[in-house]
């Protein structure tokens, strides 16, 4: 079969889209090489031999696949490799001798080659001579279609298969004789290729598309088209006639027979397709793809309809066309430079083919592209768009401009974003190609600029983002097809935009695309203002970050006056009134940096738009306006200050009085209510703050008490705010108290100002004692935020109150966030006064108040409630250890005589035992407040006195431990807790938290706590004396928890591992030493009458490691073993037998020789979970074996 002169009918004339685009990312990889051919040499080579193991077989096939999925990004690398691994493969498949399971096994191999460096380059490589059709149609034939198991196999033949229809030989002379015997015909070689691909179009697996690809070089032979051609695209658009998509046969029947179709039109010779283009478009328009759900057919419906389209439409470069010049940029600048900048681009040439005919066809062809650019489905709009680019650059320069227009019409506001989208890849594409003129230009960045900022809110979240990152990519485009004098009346607009759009978007995708459309322009234009400066702190990681975005880089870029305005009108007319409230909060601190930048816009246009615009009747803006409103009169009466100038000089009268009226008008209106009222609040609260940290002139004016009352009231309505605006609104509130009593409650140093603050603090303590607990919340924070002189004479009543707060009672059991706040509030009202040692209570903490405030705080880190939300009184353990260390480094700095040694003690003693507990993120937050006291230092010396063997400590936790131990980690947080074992003072409270995490459910924290603590326990192991004084220890943890489930049940289970370890066998050549005697009875008296059946299990397993104590104790264990052989539950009969068993079984000499065989086969043939009258006669028998005394029943008393 000869080449043709004339390129196909859909091949790329304008050589564009063959470019290697994705080698760019590929170079840009990590791998150099295919390092791992000897492994995959290895792999292949060893076929043979793992064929027989199914394992094996398994394991080498998931190798490969792992080998090759590494190269998914740089699949290049593997071409100098591709030759020697197909040569393998193929000489298994090629021998005869193979056998069927190692053949299907090889294709496997090429069908994972295949799919990662892509067919069209494997295809080369794939034996294609003569003698090879015959046998891979039989393969072909004799393979089965229905066989899920080895699809890969028939899609690599039908690859092969296509390959070898490209043999330059009439496919007749390989026929022969057809007559094979008298009256019957042998099919014909054609007649096979054809039948087989036909059979393979309407499959559901992956041989469709390799039978697409197979028809397409068939059909397109020239001994087959004269014969075939016309009775296949029959045979196609019957089958599309027939087909149906509504049902999945049908689905898998249309996408087969239109992916031949397009592959036939694309690699056809445009004078053999023409013919018949006109009536396979005719029918492609009766199927109503366009109508269809499935994207898929969408697709290749609009890829048809583009191959033909180029049918109809002879193949050349449109003369009228945009030249770009060179595509590598390095020539560019070379040819740059020696032409002096004279102008390159559109020619006025005559087109010697302008008045060539264009068929009618083709409007049909645009009309169906245009609908597929607003496809609900992005791959459908790019196919579209690449489609209309190609379409387009084969007409005349007339016709490709009414193009041009009706992806215009694309970006109107009635149109969806979908339209919008596909709008935008169509100009990209036309731009790329030269196809969008200079004198479109001022429409098309138009629509572009207004692209860059598309969004519609839907529901709860908004559409557009894909829009926004289609227009970054047509300015990317533009960037590389025009020379700079014909962008350059657009310079300023467009680098504005690509500047907003890489600070202020919402999306990090959009962000970063135009931080490279940005980076292209500056590269490939050079006329983009300050570019390499805005690009090196703007790069792909810096914008990463929204906020980062928002506040840092935007001031960078705001310095630079060409982008000053452009962004706050931005901000100012887009951003505000964003849907997205985050957005509109760090655009309101956005404005606070830039207006910096250009104070007088700020003061003159900026300011009056914002103070209108808190009266919209929209919730959005007039929030964002209110923000913005107290960030922007901040920062110029900051600015102000800074410069020594009046505040008036920015904020006139006017604007002071707008700042004013905020409040009432929002009250008048009523706009503090409902839902909406909820961010109204938050944001006159940061309005508050921000006014009074200004020192707005407004003391003595009746709006400190409207400001007063709202704070009060909002504070007092917490448990009607939503659960998650909740703590924003708090924390707001409590700020503008803070600010607005530092400001205008205070007449002078010291003083307080009449009556203005109404009774603030009674006001506060009466609010702790309210029944709900965010206002508990809300006024407890809201004493803690007082300034010092309204606390001063009344610190005795406020650390009451606040106490009073954190005490659990059953009424208020499961207020732990209010808790939690006084804890921190306490800790904060402390800070505020000071300390001093002769001090008065009511003013400042001192002798008399500061052991009171200790045992507050130490109190709560008992706090271990749980309710439905899980352990709520870890909330108040973080606080109360962050308080204390507060506390304790305040008091060490100024007043270290007030911190006493038992309490000093008992505080590391209690963060020792935090450090140990289960839960990650709180022990190491105590790990961390432990090692802030332990190496507190100041000018004399270590900061926190009493500490309990601080040299000790200081050698355990060296200083550097602070920064380079992961506490949150249990491998290296328990191993470093555990030394405090070893320290008599921490003992207690360590074996405390360990207890709870030894015998804990978390696998991690369980494992390196078990290992620690048997690393200590097997380091004493020759010290007898260590030994007891480490068991009194626990026994006393056990006994001070009697009962106590949180912490006895993980007892038993770490009594269990401690006893099956041998933690204790020095003490078990005593008999009835005292610590198997006393932990007996504990062990008794906590299953007393219990229910509980995980604590019944660990007691049954912490009884039967004793069984290892000799003397009468021993006795007295089996008794409690044979006791819950007759439990009222069936679980524990069975649990207690099952490990008697194995303790019999553990610790053989605890029963006699002679009558270990018959208990055992008592304890193993009984069904323990039977009446409770049949299993007590065999616990009886039991009994009898062990020489234990038998249980006797204690009769109920009788009820009178």
């Amino acid at each position: 079969m000869g080449l043709s002169e004339e390129p196909p009918a859909g091949a790329p004339e304008d050589g564009l889209e063959d470019e290697p685009e994705d080698g760019v990312l590929a170079r840009g990889g990590a791998l150099e090489a295919f390092g791992d051919s000897a492994e995959a040499r290895a792999l292949l080579g060893g076929l043979r031999a793992v064929l027989g193991d199914r394992a094996a077989r398994e394991g080498v096939l998931q190798r490969f696949r792992a080998i090759m999925d590494k190269y998914q990004e740089q699949p290049h690398l593997l071409d100098p490799h591709l030759e020697w691994m197909m040569n393998m493969l193929m000489d298994i498949v090629q021998d005869k001798t193979s056998p069927d399971d190692l053949v299907h096994l090889a294709f496997k191999f090429l069908y994972i080659i295949t799919k990662v460096r892509g067919y069209k380059t494997f295809l080369r490589l794939f034996p294609h001579e003569v003698a090879d059709v015959c046998p891979v149609l039989d393969m072909v034939a004799n393979q089965n279609p229905k066989d899920h198991e080895t699809w890969e196999t028939r899609y690599v033949l039908l690859l092969w298969l296509s390959v070898i229809c490209l043999i330059p030989f009439d496919f007749s002379r390989l026929d022969g004789n057809l007559l094979c015997q008298p009256g019957q015909m042998r099919m014909s070689i054609m007649d096979r290729v054809l039948r087989t691909a036909q059979s393979y179009l309407v499959v559901s697996d992956k041989a469709r598309d390799a039978a697409a690809v197979l028809v397409s070089k068939f059909i397109t032979r020239p001994d087959v088209r004269q014969q075939m051609m016309a009775d296949f695209l029959d045979w196609s658009l019957c089958t599309l006639a027939r087909a149906s998509f509504q049902t999945i046969e049908g689905v898998i029947a249309m996408d087969g027979t239109l992916q031949a179709l397009a592959q036939i039109f694309k690699h056809g010779k445009r004078e053999d397709c023409l013919p018949y283009a006109a009536t396979v478009l005719e029918h492609l328009d009766r199927c109503g793809l366009p109508d269809s759900s499935h994207t898929l057919l969408r697709k290749l419906g609009v890829k048809l309809v583009q191959r033909l389209g180029l049918t109809f439409l002879k193949p050349r470069v449109a003369k009228w066309r945009y030249q770009r010049g060179c595509r590598s940029l390095a020539a560019n600048l070379q040819v740059r430079a020696q032409s002096q900048g004279e102008p390159r681009g559109h020619t006025e040439a005559p087109d010697s083919e302008e008045g060539y005919d264009v068929p009618e066809e083709v409007e049909l062809v645009t009309e169906q592209l245009l609908i597929g650019l607003k496809d609900k489905d992005t791959v459908v709009r790019w196919s579209a768009a690449k489609g209309i680019g190609r379409v387009a650059g084969r007409l005349p320069q007339e016709l490709a401009d009414d193009v041009v227009g009706s992806v215009l019409d694309c970006f109107s506001f009635q149109e969806t974003d979908d339209a919008w989208h596909g709008g935008c890849l169509a100009l990209a594409e036309l731009g790329r190609r030269g196809l969008l003129l200079p004198p479109r230009l001022p429409d098309v960045v138009a629509v572009i600029l207004k692209a860059l900022t598309y969004e519609e809110k839907r529901g709860a979240c908004s559409v557009g983002a894909n829009v926004r990152d289609a227009a970054c990519y047509v300015c990317w485009a533009f960037a590389r097809a025009y020379e700079p004098q014909e962008l350059k009346p657009f310079v300023a607009e467009i680098s504005s935009a690509l500047v907003i759009a890489t600070v202020f978007d919402r999306n990090v995708n959009c962000r970063r695309a135009a931080s490279a459309a940005f980076q292209e322009s500056v590269g490939r234009q050079g006329t983009f203002p300050h570019g390499i400066d805005i690009l090196t702190t703007a790069d792909y990681f810096a914008v990463g970050n929204r906020s980062n975005c928002f506040l840092v880089i935007s001031t960078f870029i705001a310095g630079f006056p060409e982008y000053t305005r452009p962004m706050i009108d931005h901000l100012l007319t887009v951003k505000i009134s964003h849907w997205d409230g985050v957005i509109r909060e760090l655009s309101a601190k956005a404005l606070c940096n830039l207006v910096q930048r250009a104070p007088e816009y700020g003061a003159t246009q900026v300011f009056p738009r914002l103070l209108s615009m808190t009266r919209s009747p929209d919730l959005h803006t007039r929030h964002g306006a209110v923000l913005a409103c107290a960030e922007v009169a901040h920062s110029l009466c900051a600015l102000a200050e800074q410069q020594n100038r009046p505040v008036a000089d920015y904020l006139d009268e006017a604007a002071v009085q707008g700042l004013k009226q905020i409040h009432q008008q929002l009250w008048d209106r009523q706009l503090y209510r409902g839902l909406g009222g909820e961010l109204m609040r938050q944001a006159v609260c940061v309005l508050i703050e921000k006014l009074s940290r200004s020192r707005m002139p407004f003391r003595g004016d009746a709006v400190i008490d409207g400001w007063q009352r709202l704070i009060n009231d909002t504070l007092r309505h917490l448990h009607h705010v939503s659960s998650h605006s909740r703590q924003q609104i708090k924390d707001a509130a409590v700020a503008a108290l803070a600010a607005l009593c530092s400001e205008y409650y205070a007449e002078g140093p010291g003083e307080v100002a009449g009556a203005g603050h109404g009774g603030l603090v009674e006001q506060c303590l009466a609010e702790l004692q309210s029944p709900e607990e965010m206002v508990r919340c809300g006024f407890s924070l809201a004493l803690g935020a007082l300034p010092r002189f309204l606390l001063r004479g009344r610190l005795r009543q406020v650390l009451e109150g606040l106490g009073a707060v954190t005490r659990v009672s059953p009424e208020n059991l499961s207020f732990a966030e209010s808790r939690r706040d006084a804890v921190r509030a306490i800790a904060r009202v402390c800070q505020t006064v000071g300390a001093s040692a002769e001090g008065a209570p009511d003013e400042v903490v001192c002798r008399e108040n500061a052991a009171q405030v200790y045992r507050t705080l130490l109190a709560c880190l008992q706090d271990y409630t749980t309710d439905s939300r899980g352990d709520v009184g870890a909330w108040v353990r973080e606080a109360a250890m962050t308080s204390l260390m507060d506390l304790t480094l305040l008091l060490g700095r100024d007043q270290p005589e007030l911190i006493e040694a038992p309490i000093c003690q008992q505080v590391m003693c209690c963060l020792a035992q935090q450090a140990s507990e289960k839960i990650d993120h709180f022990r190491a937050h105590a790990a961390r407040v432990f090692m802030a006291l332990l190496h507190a230092t100041g000018p004399a010396g270590p900061t926190v006195p009493h500490v309990p063997h601080r040299e000790e400590l200081e050698k355990l936790f060296p200083r550097s431990d602070v920064a380079s131990v992961n506490w949150a980690a249990p491998s290296q947080a328990f191993l470093r807790i555990a030394r405090l074992l070893g320290l008599p003072i921490y003992r207690y409270h360590v074996l405390l938290g360990l207890a709870v995490s030894v015998g804990g459910l978390t696998e991690s924290t369980v494992r390196h706590s078990t290992q620690s603590l048997f690393a200590h326990t097997k380091g004493i192991q020759d010290d007898r004396q260590a030994v007891e004084g480490f068991g009194e220890s626990l026994l006393q943890v056990f006994e001070d928890n009697l009962l106590n489930s949180r912490v006895s049940v993980p007892l038993l289970r770490m009594l269990d591992q401690m006893l099956a370890h041998g933690c204790f066998d020095v003490l078990t050549a005593e008999e009835d030493h005292p610590f198997c005697v006393r932990l007996l009875a504990l062990c008794k008296a906590e299953i007393h009458k219990s229910k509980d059946v995980q604590k019944l299990r660990s007691s049954i397993a912490v009884f039967c490691g004793m069984v290892q104590f000799p003397g009468g104790v021993r006795r007295k264990v089996l008794l409690q073993l044979l006791l819950l052989l007759c439990h009222p539950f069936p679980v524990i009969r069975k649990t207690t037998a099952s490990q008697l068993y194995e303790m019999l079984l553990t610790y053989g000499d605890t029963v006699g020789v002679g009558v270990l065989d018959e208990v055992t086969a008592v304890l193993s043939g009984t069904a323990w979970d039977e009446e409770l009258p049949l299993v007590r006669a065999q616990r009886n028998h039991l009994c009898d074996l062990l020489g234990v005394p038998r249980p006797q029943l204690v009769p109920k008393p009788a009820v009178h």
